[in-house]
């Protein structure tokens, strides 16, 4: 994608819509829309086709987990971003298991919110592994799910070694010191990782990590 990314806001308080879309107007990205429900976000994604959606988690009608799996669906090239508050919404696991890119706090600060819209945008997650991986931790303990059976089959040995280590919260710099490999090639690794396995991006990698089984959450 060229330029900066379009931008649809949903949240049932136009307070902070309103905030949102003066704090990225200000730093010259578009706002497509609003919406102050999930069904309003659906339908607002299918007509201006944003390139990101910052999705509150709670909304009457359709809340954000629900909106997100339609909008991914029908738009698998739009990035989502749930908005949260500081106690760590319960529904971020599944949140990110549905598809999301990653999540912002709503007491965000102007330049972050900024740079994690435009990090979101190149295809990129929002989380640092590490921050992504103790998340999946706590709710995959909570929900407890049998492993997955995902054919992994068309991943090499090494690239099944990067994925596990991937699960386990590691940057690439991390992965290429463990590895004993250059980070260009972390990154090549990684990239045929997210291409064989139909990944969006490294918080769906820490996910399906975890819901395969390579990775099993920390003792509670």
């Amino acid at each position: 994608m060229t330029g900066d990314p379009r931008v649809l806001i949903v949240d049932d308080q136009a307070l902070v819509r309103t905030g949102f879309r003066m704090i990225l107007n200000a730093r010259g990205i578009e706002v497509a829309g609003e919406a102050a429900d999930g069904v309003e976000a659906v339908s607002a994604a299918e007509r201006l086709r944003p390139d990101v959606v910052l999705m509150d988690i709670r909304m009457p009608n359709l809340d954000g987990l629900a909106a997100t799996r339609q909008i991914l669906a029908r738009h698998p090239g739009c990035r989502v971003i749930m908005l949260t508050t500081f106690d760590l919404d319960r529904y971020v696991y599944a949140a990110l298991a549905a598809g999301a890119s990653g999540f912002l706090l709503k007491d965000v600060t102007p330049e972050h919110l900024a740079n994690a819209v435009r990090l979101v945008s190149t295809g990129d997650a929002l989380l640092a592994p590490s921050i992504t991986r103790r998340l999946v931790e706590r709710f995959a303990a909570e929900a407890a799910p049998p492993p997955l059976h995902r054919d992994l089959t068309p991943l090499t040995p090494r690239e099944l070694e990067v994925l596990t280590l991937l699960g386990h919260g590691r940057s690439n710099a991390e992965l290429a010191a463990d590895l004993g490999l250059s980070e260009a090639t972390v990154k090549t690794h990684v990239a045929r990782i997210f291409t064989k396995l139909d990944l969006r991006d490294r918080a769906q990698a820490v996910v399906l990590a975890y819901e395969t089984g390579l990775v099993r959450p920390a003792a509670q």
